[in-house]
């Protein structure tokens, strides 16, 4: 599949979503285009955004994402907006069912308009513990939950942008009245696109069915995304009568690389915790499935139970990391990318890279923008 240049995209951006949804990016051929690059921004401060963002804009980076954790992921993007120019800017993701479609709606209608267009709403479930007992909201049919919160978003934003009378009547949500007073208008450069992000298959569906774009987990190889996640998407997409063409794809990717010797061992070590972790969880089985590891995940569940942390990351060997993860020189790196994601993805999110300093991968994104 073709991938779309910088400029399309940001063309697509603040044109394409007056027309209510994205350009299809099938329909935009261009000449060995560059691969779209995103992160998430590193951050304990939230005042940091003011120059982290700017810092990754100036590297290159396509777009860069904020996520939920100990902070909320709204707050660093108000400053991001206004400390750069170009770069794409998103949550990836938002806790959806700790909030509310008409509070997300609000959210996402003022990071569009102080972005000026550059906004992406990205949403994810979270696990039924921290819904329940951290955010105290209620938590039921996570996947059937997710498609109507995106649909009463796209809903509500349909009645700002003077469309159709707001009458959404869900089995989780109901909005039925907007008045003047609380209705911004349109937006200036259109409603921000929707993403979800999800492994499974029916969350995955989700996105095919109702979402603008998808947010495709780390815990994936090419097998896996080609075998599990690609065929739960058309089954989404068909479901609402779409093609591939009309949902952007970014794959969020495991991507193991350094300058040294020494520091190569160190994020390579990271990076095995990181997937013994994924795969002592039931619901990531599907992926060491497909390479005929469930083995692997037994014993990685089992030694998780024990709290043997160090002995599960033994298990992690050289072929399960390189064959989930992108592992190599920095020179090697961006041809693997492509080799891993071409005719599968419209961006890549260079994931738990570790890196102190983003300046380090200055290089890497070069190289796929040249790639």
């Amino acid at each position: 599949m073709g991938r779309v240049s910088l400029a399309a995209l940001l063309l697509r951006s603040r044109v394409g979503v007056r027309q209510g949804r994205y350009t299809s990016l099938l329909s935009i051929r261009m000449k060995e285009p560059a691969m779209q690059i995103y992160t998430t921004a590193p951050m304990e401060d939230p005042r940091d955004a003011r120059t982290t963002f700017a810092h990754l804009e100036e590297i290159g980076y396509d777009g860069a994402f904020s996520f939920e954790a100990k902070l909320d992921p709204f707050l660093p993007l108000v400053l991001a907006a206004e400390n750069t120019s170009r770069l794409r800017l998103g949550t990836a993701i938002a806790i959806a069912f700790a909030r509310n479609p008409m509070n997300l709606a609000s959210l996402a209608h003022g990071l569009q308009v102080i972005s000026g267009g550059r906004f992406i709403l990205g949403l994810g479930s979270q696990v039924k513990p921290h819904i329940e007992k951290r955010f105290s909201m209620p938590w039921s049919k996570p996947a059937a939950r997710m498609r109507e919160i995106v649909l009463a978003i796209k809903a509500i934003f349909d009645t700002w942008e003077g469309k159709a009378k707001l009458d959404f009547r869900g089995e989780f949500y109901r909005h039925t009245i907007m008045i003047p007073a609380f209705d911004p208008g349109p937006n200036p450069f259109g409603p921000p696109p929707i993403f979800t992000g999800g492994f499974g298959p029916l969350m995955t569906a989700v996105a095919g069915e109702a979402a603008d774009g998808f947010f495709a987990h780390p815990f994936n190889s090419r097998k896996s995304l080609l075998e599990n996640t690609m065929p739960a998407l058309e089954q989404g997409l068909a479901k609402s009568g779409r093609k591939r063409e009309d949902i952007e794809i970014i794959c969020a990717t495991l991507t193991v690389t350094a300058d040294g010797e020494e520091e190569f061992e160190r994020v390579k070590l990271a990076a095995r915790k990181q997937l013994a972790f994924y795969g002592s969880t039931p619901a990531y089985l599907p992926t060491l499935a497909c390479h005929g590891w469930e083995e692997v995940h037994k014993e990685l569940n089992r030694l998780s139970k024990e709290g043997r942390w160090d002995d599960m990351t033994e298990l992690i060997d050289d072929e399960v990391l390189e064959t989930l993860a992108v592992v190599g020189p920095r020179k090697e790196i961006a041809a693997k990318l492509h080799q891993r994601l071409d005719d599968i993805a419209d961006g890549v999110s260079l994931t738990h890279n570790r890196a102190p300093d983003p300046t380090q991968w200055a290089d890497v994104v070069a190289d796929l923008k040249d790639a």
